[in-house]
């Protein structure tokens, strides 16, 4: 494995706005984007954090992604709303989403809002996290491009249809779900290539339909769940309906591919989904603080099993474990993108970030 270099989070935040910002992007999407991108990388999200840089202005320059839209919220019956995008960066739409679906819950006591005309909007979990942050419970879900076998099947049918979900826990940083329903993210098996690193057994399989631990031969995703693999279809199917049939945006087999081919231009019109759930509106916040607080005491608490390689540990642990230690040392970026980086800075004029 290649080691990669660490870079100052300060130091990538200003190279991403200012090469954001030259790449046609105005402010606020360009600073949403910083956050979405800055929140993965620093918790160890790597496929979906800085190194995506280069795809969006790829899709920023090819007019793929709007980079000065017009967003445009819809309020509904009750305690719903449309929001249009605009063909937006993923990161904008779904950042105002959510504020939209917060703001609703704190009235309604739940917000809910699709997400119409946007672009790839890196980690879920950014959102979701955001969310409980404020005091809810947020979740977000979307379609991409499909990427992901279905059980038994061979070829590409759903995107990767990431569920995140972020719950606030008083004193605490929130308990924060954010998985792809594929085995493994797509941008995973790109970084993989660049460390050159062989993909755990049993997530991709060849252009034959064949398991393939290489993942420059990977061409099609696994569901997750293994043998039960049916259970990650299920998931992603879910993941589709809230994105598509509800909002009006096509299906996942119907997407402009995020990789493969030379941006058209064309808008990817991918849809959302943006859930928020005000605690305070089904039981006192103290009650339910007390809960939620003794439940991850409980779950950190528990005896591992025998040969196990560490201690259980609650959704999000794992990623604030490792932010604690980036904001120190640095966030790691893979050679590949070292190299892109270094292009973008001659391209552009830029100053490339500092070393950690």
């Amino acid at each position: 494995m290649t080691e990669p270099q660490r870079y100052t989070i300060a130091g990538l935040e200003a190279f991403l706005e200012s090469a954001l910002l030259a790449g046609g992007a105005d402010v606020p999407s360009a600073n949403a984007a910083i956050r979405a991108m800055m929140h993965a990388s620093i918790i160890g999200v790597d496929s979906h954090g800085v190194r995506l840089l280069p795809y969006y202005l790829g899709v920023l320059a090819s007019g793929e992604v709007n980079g000065h839209p017009q967003i445009e919220v819809s309020h509904g019956a009750g305690s719903t709303a449309v929001l249009d995008a605009d063909g937006a960066i993923g990161h904008y739409a779904c950042y105002r989403a959510m504020e939209v679906a917060v703001d609703i819950a704190r009235g309604q006591g739940v917000g809910a809002v699709t997400i119409k005309h946007m672009s790839h909007m890196g980690a879920a979990g950014a959102y979701a996290k955001w969310a409980a942050e404020q005091g809810f419970i947020g979740m977000l879900v979307a379609n991409s491009d499909a990427a992901v076998r279905l059980f038994d099947g061979r070829d590409a049918f759903h995107g990767t249809s990431p569920i995140a979900i972020g719950a606030p826990v008083p004193g605490q940083r929130p308990w924060l779900m954010d998985m792809a329903t594929s085995a493994i993210p797509q941008n995973r098996v790109l970084l993989y290539r660049s460390l050159g690193l062989t993909l755990p057994q049993n997530v991709a399989v060849d252009e034959k339909g064949l398991h393939t631990t290489d993942p420059h031969a990977a061409r099609t995703l696994s569901p997750v769940g293994g043998e039960q693999g049916y259970k990650g279809a299920a998931l992603a199917g879910l993941v589709e309906i809230l994105s598509s049939p509800l909002t009006g945006m096509s299906l996942s087999t119907e997407l402009v591919p995020m990789y493969g081919k030379p941006s058209t231009g064309a808008p990817r019109d991918m849809g959302g989904f943006a859930l928020a759930i005000n605690p305070a509106a089904f039981i006192g916040t103290e009650v339910y603080g007390a809960i939620i607080t003794r439940y991850l005491a409980n779950i950190r608490a528990a005896v591992p099993a025998e040969g196990a390689t560490g201690q259980p540990m609650a959704p999000g642990d794992r990623e604030w474990k490792v932010e604690d230690e980036r904001r120190v040392k640095g966030v790691p970026v893979d050679p590949d993108s070292e190299k892109a980086f270094a292009e973008l800075a001659e391209k552009y004029g830029l100053t490339l970030p500092a070393k950690a």
